[in-house]
């Protein structure tokens, strides 16, 4: 018993170690997955291929303080587990590095240069210098994509607090002339323009100082005690039982009109179908129904893949990295459409999406399409499902889900579920029920099409919220809130929304079951007057025109940005716009 004993006082030694900001920054320099959670140093590079969220989410918060991101994002009992990956701990405030994947550098630290370190302690007490000089300044303007490189340099900027941003309302009729600034030194017209919306955030949202951002985590995370306090994370299942009968009810009515030969009114009923069942998949995908990893997981594959054709495995590895940096255009990849879509500016740039491991690149398709998306905005959101067949079956195909661990499993139930879907949609209906081939493509346009609404549902949370960087400094509530809207509804259409009209609500505790989130309302709503963050809520028709108009803005940046460079073109000038 004594060797156990002495190996016991040996972990236990370790743990307890305190660990300066420099020596994690040195363990990230050297490669290491470092976060801090409750104030405990996390070596977390064994669990990266097993977390059943994929890595990626995990890369965003490399040397961030991720307590509340980790909490909000998994139960108890995984955060339990997480106890074995301490290596040591921090004393006082945590001062956050930008993690690698974002472009932080890192300085390496070693034995020779730890008296240099410790003569320096009382300055560094204060204020940590590792930041400033090996983490790039957190500053929301980039140069353009260097193709060659994974990563892209940032422009420095004197003062931290502008380095800081958020893409609030401007006036579509502002031209991009009108934002280049009268003193100072010169910025490209796109850099102008982020500067702008950088000052119009500082006067919106809260200061950015460690007094103000610590008050509202401390008052977020007494928000998420009175709501458990309030049994707002427990499920009643009277509400799924009401699902299902819904869920019951539209397929057999799809069978029914098949039977008698009404394909277009069959495959409305369809679509009807797969849109309440998106629902259910996204409360299991969080752990929203039982609260219990396996049996919300096979509740989601059954729901999303046998079911609906879509992988539930892509869906969360996907949606986990949104729900740490929503919003961001170079590595949220639920705002990642280019060449359809761009909702921020920035993307004229050719950005490098983190998630995709490639460059976006703002070719002549973006340029044509971009300037006229506000137009193609609903007709292009009728088609989203197809994209979500390719992108499932490209997940599922290249194994990029766990394939060790708690989830191995997952890939290969999904595969045996999205088979079992397209035999009974693909073979069952469409080939051997629907007798010709007019038919079958009138049947399958309208399924599809009337899922339209709910990737319109899905894209008016966030097209028409801020897209740019606050910078580390900006706590977890404040992000959220800052890059959300929620959708004023009536309680009765509530089914309809599937609660995806609180997705403000819902990115602040993701596990609170839908049914719940209406209950949740009033308290975030004082939670933000307290903090002095406005709460974004729209009705589902004013939320439209904001989405709309957002869209229309930065089309005519773009038509504003082809017209300039073309000016520079004729005239032979050198330079960049």
């Amino acid at each position: 018993m004594a060797p156990t004993n002495d190996c016991s006082a040996v972990g236990t030694y370790r743990e307890e170690a305190v660990l300066s900001r420099r020596q994690v920054e040195g363990m990230i320099a050297d490669g290491k997955t470092i976060i801090i959670l409750d104030g405990k140093v996390l070596k977390v590079d064994s669990w990266l291929k097993y977390h059943p969220g994929g890595d990626k989410s995990i890369m965003h918060v490399v040397g961030r303080d991720a307590t509340d991101e980790v909490n909000a994002l998994h139960s108890y009992d995984a955060r339990q587990r997480m106890a074995a990956y301490q290596i040591g701990r921090i004393e006082g405030r945590w001062q956050n590095f930008l993690p690698p994947v974002q472009g932080g550098m890192f300085r390496a630290y070693s034995d020779q240069v730890q008296q240099l370190d410790r003569s320096h302690v009382l300055f560094e007490s204060d204020r940590d210098t590792a930041s400033d000089s090996t983490s790039l300044p957190d500053s929301p303007i980039f140069d353009p994509a260097d193709r060659s490189s994974n990563l892209r340099s940032r422009v420095p900027n004197s003062d931290w607090l502008h380095q800081s941003s958020s893409v609030s309302s401007m006036s579509s009729t502002e031209s991009l002339e009108a934002l280049e600034p009268k003193s100072g030194p010169r910025l490209s017209l796109m850099d102008a323009r982020t500067q702008r919306e950088i000052d119009l955030d500082l006067d919106k949202y809260p200061s950015l100082d460690p007094a103000t951002q610590d008050d509202i985590v401390r008052r977020y995370r007494q928000l998420g005690q009175i709501i458990h306090a309030q049994n707002l994370y427990q499920c009643d299942y009277k509400d799924y039982l009401i699902e299902l009968v819904r869920y019951a009810l539209l397929f057999a009515m799809c069978l029914l009109c098949l039977r008698f030969g009404w394909y277009a009114t069959s495959g409305l009923f369809l679509g009807l179908f797969w849109h309440q069942l998106v629902f259910t998949a996204h409360d299991a995908g969080h752990m929203g129904i039982t609260h219990d990893f396996v049996y919300d997981t096979v509740i989601g594959v059954i729901v999303a893949d046998f079911l609906g054709g879509l992988s539930l495995g892509w869906w969360k590895r996907s949606h986990n990295v949104h729900h740490i940096v929503t919003n961001s255009p170079e590595h949220d990849p639920d705002i990642e459409h280019v060449p359809f879509f761009a909702i921020s500016h920035r993307f004229f740039e050719s950005l490098r999406s983190t998630f995709y491991d490639r460059v976006m690149i703002y070719d002549c398709v973006a340029k044509f399409a971009i300037r006229y998306q506000h137009v193609l905005y609903y007709p292009m959101l009728t088609l989203g499902r197809f994209n979500l067949y390719v992108l499932s079956w490209e997940f599922l195909l290249r194994g990029r889900g766990p394939r060790k661990g708690p989830a191995r499993w997952h890939r290969w139930f999904e595969v045996v579920g999205n088979v079992f879907f397209w035999v009974w949609f693909g073979y069952g209906i469409l080939y051997r029920t629907i007798p010709d081939a007019r038919s079958r493509f009138i049947f399958v346009m309208v399924s599809h099409m009337v899922t339209g609404p709910l990737h319109v549902q899905i894209t008016l949370s966030h097209f028409a919220m801020s897209t740019a960087d606050l910078g580390v400094h900006e706590s977890f509530p404040q992000r959220m809130l800052r890059t959300t809207m929620d959708v004023d509804c009536p309680e009765w259409l509530d089914f309809i929304h599937g609660g995806l009209q609180f997705q403000a609500i819902h990115h602040l505790f993701p596990r609170i079951p839908r049914h719940n989130l209406r209950k949740t309302q009033k308290l975030v709503q004082s939670f933000c007057n307290d903090v002095g963050i406005p709460y974004a809520l729209y009705g589902f028709v004013e939320g439209n025109k904001h989405v709309v108009g957002r869209l229309a803005d930065v089309a005519k940046q773009a038509a504003i940005l082809a017209q300039c460079q073309k000016t520079v073109a004729g005239n032979g000038i050198q330079g960049s716009h």
